[in-house]
């Protein structure tokens, strides 16, 4: 039997809580997939909602992906289920979908996502379908068992809509948006005590549901504490900041 890609288990993975650790992909271009495919992360999140990702520029950095067995998510920009399909007929892993308050609103995302009725459009030919060298029952099957979906919460409705959200079945995992919470919220900080409430409530519900959680902290050691409030994927920092980084303490250790 052969043995599974880490594609293939992603979601397996995400659905029973592993601790798992990615980054954002910002800039447009497959060699920067290349470079962080071969690096000890679990996934990497395409920014096609913040960043000038289009059609072929998604398209190069998903296979420059599945080249490496790299998990790779398309966080959409808006949730529309032509995004998705093209997203997932790609070869994405998953998809983020971002600005879910509503119930019905993920409840859509899980169809868009999924073979059945009313759901995702299907082509053979594509290269999440093995360009027709798969039949049709086994493309369904595969992509309804390893499709991960992952809904964001960044609105104050959403927080409000929280637990209905959250028992939606076809989700995956809930990401909270720190930022854009703040923002809704009308916090001057995602560190002001009205986004950290509204954070306990998302993590107190995901709880109750059984539902994974994930989240972006400003830092890795406040991943560390909200490891400890049940989130297990952790979206941190992007390839922009590396390189910034980078460049910040090459000038800090050559001096003036």
């Amino acid at each position: 039997m052969n043995t599974p890609t880490r594609q293939q288990i992603f979601r397996e993975r995400v659905r029973r809580g592993d601790r798992l650790l990615g980054t954002f992909i910002k800039t447009p271009h497959p060699a920067v997939v290349e470079v962080l495919g071969g690096m000890p992360l679990d996934c990497l999140c395409i920014d096609a909602e913040h960043a000038p990702f289009d059609r072929t520029a998604i398209d190069l950095a998903v296979l420059a992906a599945r080249v490496a067995d790299m998990p790779t998510l398309v966080r959409v920009s808006r949730p529309d289920p032509a995004e998705i399909l093209n997203a997932l007929d790609l070869g994405a892993t998953g998809v983020v979908i971002p600005h879910v308050s509503t119930p019905e609103a993920a409840d859509a995302a899980a169809a868009a996502c999924r073979y059945g009725q009313g759901g995702r459009g299907y082509s053979g030919g594509t290269r999440a379908a093995g360009f027709g060298s798969r039949s049709m029952p086994d493309n369904v099957d595969r992509a309804n068992a390893e499709v991960t979906l992952i809904a964001q919460i960044e609105d104050a409705a959403a927080v409000e809509n929280i637990d209905s959200i959250a028992a939606i079945d076809g989700v995956d995992l809930l990401f909270i948006g720190r930022m854009d919470l703040a923002v809704s919220l009308g916090a001057r900080s995602p560190d002001d005590a009205v986004v950290i409430d509204a954070v306990d409530r998302i993590c107190a519900a995901a709880r109750r549901h059984k539902r994974a959680l994930g989240m972006f902290t400003p830092t890795v050691e406040e991943a560390r504490r909200w490891a400890d409030s049940g989130a297990s994927l952790f979206l941190l920092q992007s390839d922009q900041q590396w390189l910034q980084q980078g460049a910040l303490a090459l000038r800090r250790a050559f001096g003036n």
